[in-house]
């Protein structure tokens, strides 16, 4: 690995606008940004440590321990040393960052990164020179990307991309399948193909046995539950997901969105109200109590290893138990929705289910004292062999084209799915930390409307569909605007 990893940054004039540096006050930081100071010359800073912020399940599942040692071995001959920074995964850099109690380098999706932008927390990065750089679409760099006086910056390095998928059971699926849940001859199953197919299977399984349920999702997760709104029309906000004064939550016909999740919810239980189900899915899909459910990629190693866990649970060995869960557990895109929004519809015309998705990668803090080793941490972290390990032991989508064009299936479909619009990238500024609390309460209130007397229900058609969105948009105008 080259010593020097980086060129200073053409036009670095500019930092004054968007970054500090570390010292002993906010002062100094500033000061350290002035024009004529350049950041990433190239010339490593030696004997030191590098505090690295990552990911919990990275983490958990040894993962990180692997890169910090594989970097660690690597640039031993300078002295330099990553550590993990033991810090919560959903640090605020903004309030710790600026009293040295932030990581130097540290890894989020793409909203959280960004929101640091404009607070001038995090360096602006010379990507260019990063090995990555080149196998990265453009997509996904957009998500880092911030305009300043008529410049583009990049503030983080795509690591992942995330998007909801589909996951479920082929051992949970009815003997008779083939004959009578694959119209198409496809061989493969009408209902993680359709959203319709998959309604009246849930309600058939649920009929059958009340402790059983098909799909089973939590409406109370905005994250999860907005794409079917994107699907029908709505959006976020306006103008490529710039304008806050533009909120589309309501837009098109993405009230039809809404009573595709009612329409669900019918066939789960309460636990949809709220995010119970987000957090007992590994559990429940593992005993079988739940046929199919939405999460990432990044969680597919937890479903796994909690099917795997229930495998020899019956007795099986754990190579057994290991072969089954392999050959039983499916992640998948998402089903098609109805063009009408009526699960209840018999062949209807078919759309593409959007989701909500985001890129989570690397950045470095303006308050690091070692910026060129830190820089050398994500280059290394980002190389096409860390990346695919980083594939191999959590299942992520990686953002490198190579990686996954090697991978191919569902790596490869979920570039497709970015390029054609399907996932929906988290916009990039501070504002949309305001869509969550608001989104939440309509879906919760959607939810509970599943479980109300007929005469109580809150949402009885779709022009009540379409105002509860309008309020939700109305709150979350509110409390954009109130904050500035």
């Amino acid at each position: 690995m080259k010593r020097k990893i980086a060129l200073a940054l053409i036009g670095m004039m500019a930092l004054t606008t968007l970054a500090g540096c570390k010292s002993e006050s906010k002062e100094a930081a500033k000061e350290a940004a002035s024009p004529t100071n350049t950041i990433f010359t190239g010339e490593l800073e030696e004997n030191v440590t590098i505090q690295v912020l990552e990911n919990d399940t990275a983490i958990s599942k040894g993962y990180f321990d692997e890169l910090i040692k594989a970097f660690n071995k690597e640039y031993e001959k300078y002295g330099i040393t990553a550590v993990d920074a033991n810090m919560d995964q959903y640090l605020d850099l903004a309030n710790d960052g600026p009293y040295g109690y932030g990581p130097d380098v540290l890894y989020q999706a793409n909203d959280v990164i960004m929101q640091y932008a404009e607070g001038k927390h995090i360096y602006p990065l010379p990507v260019e020179q990063l090995d990555c750089y080149s196998q990265i679409p453009e997509a996904a760099w957009k998500a880092y990307q911030v305009d300043v006086e008529g410049n583009t910056y990049t503030c983080g390095v795509p690591v992942n991309v995330q998007a909801p998928m589909l996951y479920y059971r082929t051992d949970l699926l009815p003997e008779d399948w083939k004959s009578n849940w694959d119209d198409n001859k496809n061989d493969v199953p009408d209902m993680v193909e359709n959203w319709n197919d998959m309604y009246a299977y849930s309600k058939e399984i649920h009929e059958a046995n009340p402790d059983k349920y098909g799909y089973m999702k939590s409406l109370y997760d905005v994250y999860f539950s907005s794409g079917f709104l994107f699907s029908y029309g709505g959006y976020i906000f306006g103008n490529n997901n710039t304008d806050t004064n533009d909120i589309g939550f309501a837009a098109g016909d993405a009230n039809k969105g809404a009573w595709v999740l009612s329409q669900l919810a019918s066939n789960m239980n309460e636990d949809c109200i709220d995010d119970t189900i987000t957090t007992n899915a590994y559990s429940k899909l593992a005993d079988g109590t739940y046929f199919a459910t939405l999460s990432t990629p990044d969680t597919y190693t937890t479903f796994y290893d909690s099917l795997v866990e229930e495998y020899e649970n019956t007795d099986m060995t754990e190579d057994e138990a290991k072969e089954k869960a392999t050959e039983n557990l499916v992640m998948t895109s998402l089903p098609k929705l109805p063009e009408s929004g009526d699960l209840s519809e018999e062949n209807p015309s078919l759309i593409d289910t959007k989701t909500m998705g985001g890129v989570n990668g690397y950045a470095i803090s303006s308050y690091t004292k070692c910026p060129n080793a830190c820089l050398a941490f994500v280059d290394f972290a980002t190389n096409y062999e860390m990346i695919k390990l980083r594939n191999e032991k959590l299942g992520i989508a990686p953002a490198r084209e190579d990686v996954a064009e090697e991978l191919g299936g569902l790596s490869k479909q979920m570039y497709e799915n970015l390029e054609k619009g399907n996932v929906v990238l988290m916009p990039s500024i501070k504002e949309v930390g305001q869509i969550w609390t608001p989104g939440q309460t309509f879906f919760t209130d959607l939810a509970k409307d599943s479980f109300r007397p007929e005469s109580e229900k809150k949402f009885k058609d779709l022009d009540a569909l379409k105002a509860g969105l309008e309020d939700m948009c109305n709150q979350i105008s509110d409390a954009i605007h109130t904050l500035e």
